[in-house]
């Protein structure tokens, strides 16, 4: 179909969006991260309602992207996971917003 055929939209936008970031969990972990400067793993966890394990698993996905830093250590001898939005995460978080927008706002009504 052409974009006349559908009303004027041309539905090939969505198809360069990014995965990694449109995959519900991750989106919520990186929307999550847009908006604070670090969060800890618990954090993280109450804020997505992701088990541990989903968590832990999206995280590695993240991190390994580049979009993530993930920095552990020990407070009075408690382990503690601490996250950070990477400039490369900001932008790609960012990028999939604005694409997202565009192609909603073109739909028609």
């Amino acid at each position: 179909m052409s974009p006349a055929e559908t009303g004027g939209t041309d539905p090939r936008p969505i198809a360069g969006i990014d995965r990694l970031v449109h995959e519900p969990a991750r989106l919520m972990i990186l929307a999550t991260l847009y908006v604070v400067e670090s969060a800890d793993f618990l954090y993280l966890m109450h804020q997505t309602d992701l088990t541990r394990g989903n968590l832990s698993s999206h995280m590695s996905r993240l991190e390994v992207a580049g979009y993530i830093d993930v920095k552990k250590e020990f407070v009075d001898k408690i382990p503690r996971t601490l996250l950070r939005l990477t400039e490369t995460g900001r932008e790609a978080f960012q990028t999939y917003r604005q694409g997202m927008i565009r192609m909603l706002e073109d739909l028609p009504d």
